[in-house]
């Protein structure tokens, strides 16, 4: 049972409860939860890069996040990255640093910092990681926090908001579909095997496709079409919402051989050439929608 079925069945049993912050710093290494971590893993260097942990002001406190920018110059077009259900870890700093080497400001804030520590789960406890801390992290409070991460960016003096982007996989390519629908600002954005179908409760009321009408931004969506969890009819329902609600520049590609996660290198489900064609895919979409 992969994580998206762990999502679709705990949902529905989650109770919206208040709390203070449980991860108060980010994790060092990689997700254990996750399983082994595999030979193909990319590491990107910080050099000619400023990058580390922040600290994000957030209307109840601060929240911890990893930025990577330039070392010199900018401002720097703005890019949010959002976790997989494993937090921010070392293969989400990875991504921050590698889209730093681009020219960009890159801000991954760990969203789960109310509801527990990601990296306090071991090897093959996901079910419990899931039902334990991810479902019960709000689509609002994730909204709000990522707002809070923008204006983060713009405190810096670092930052080109009004070259602001997106960028999340799994989950976190979920939570892209969602801030588009949320933020009129936001130029582009690219999901990586987000899930569409998303059982409704207190936490969650919405899905992609019932967002679709209110998505303005082009969305570049990259999908396996072997992701038991996302089948492909409803990627193509997803295509037909937002051409029917005007958004014609959004864009869905489907790699045959690919799975989920097949971007995430660190794991037994990397897959290099859609991998790498997504990172591609990735850098010219950034171009052609005015976010770099």
């Amino acid at each position: 049972m992969n994580e998206i079925t762990h999502l679709k069945s705990l949902i529905p049993n989650v109770k919206l409860t208040r709390r203070g912050f449980v991860a108060t710093s980010l994790a060092s290494g990689f997700a254990l939860a996750a399983g082994p971590v595999g030979a193909e893993t990319i590491r990107t260097d910080s050099s000619g890069l400023i990058a580390g942990e922040i600290k994000i002001p957030v209307d109840d406190g601060r929240i911890p996040g990893y930025r990577a920018m330039p070392a010199s110059g900018g401002p720097f077009p703005a890019i949010l990255v959002v976790q997989e259900i494993f937090g921010v870890h070392e293969h989400i700093k990875d991504i921050c640093r590698r889209l730093a080497k681009l020219g960009h400001i890159a801000v991954a804030p760990e969203l789960y910092a109310r509801q527990g520590d990601a990296s306090k789960f071991g090897r093959g406890q996901i079910g419990k990681l899931v039902r334990e801390v991810v479902v019960k992290a709000s689509d609002s409070q994730v909204m709000t926090d990522l707002d809070d991460s923008v204006a983060w960016m713009k405190a810096t003096g670092k930052a080109d908001i009004s070259k602001l982007a997106i960028t999340g996989f799994c989950w976190g390519g979920r939570i892209v579909w969602l801030y588009a629908a949320h933020n009129p600002n936001l130029k582009a954005g690219i999901a990586w095997y987000g899930p569409l179908d998303w059982p409704r409760g207190p936490l969650h009321k919405t899905t992609p496709i019932g967002l679709a009408g209110k998505i303005k931004a082009p969305i570049l969506g990259l999908y396996g079409a072997q992701d038991g969890g996302i089948p492909l009819a409803r990627l193509r329902a997803l295509e037909k919402a937002l051409k029917a609600s005007g958004n014609t520049k959004s864009r869905i590609h489907v790699y045959p051989d690919a799975g989920h996660a097949f971007h995430a290198d660190y794991r037994p489900s990397y897959r290099e050439g859609p991998a790498k064609d997504g990172w591609k895919r990735l850098n010219a979409w950034l171009m052609a929608n005015g976010a770099r």
